[in-house]
């Protein structure tokens, strides 16, 4: 997996396809540069809370995307894990979940 930093590299996957899920929104963009390593970058605003609870969100995706994506995600693609206020509330198990049914429904529409 490729860590997504710079800010060009969000702004593209904002413009890729959208998963919004209660305790996140899942961004998948094909970059389409012959490379099947898929991207990750995370991100979550002000909304969510505090540093602490915004730190913590972060952690619980890094854990989410670590898990998930080198098996399910998109090969090429660049995923953006968004936190959304109340994820930090959800169990770890839920958001799990969540994250590989966004990431089916990805895999259904870029296989399109």
């Amino acid at each position: 997996m490729r860590t997504l930093n710079k800010r060009s590299e969000f702004l593209a996957a904002n413009r890729g396809l959208r998963f919004p899920m209660p305790g996140f929104v899942l961004l998948v963009r094909p970059r389409g540069d012959g490379d099947d390593t898929p991207g990750v970058g995370f991100t979550v605003s002000k909304k969510v809370g505090n540093a602490v609870a915004r730190n913590r969100m972060k952690r619980r995706l890094r854990a989410l995307a670590r898990a998930a994506i080198p098996d399910r995600g998109i090969g090429g693609a660049d995923h953006v894990l968004i936190g959304r206020p109340g994820g930090n509330d959800i169990v770890f198990a839920e958001l799990a979940e969540q994250l590989d049914s966004a990431l089916a429904r990805a895999a259904k529409k870029v296989a399109r």
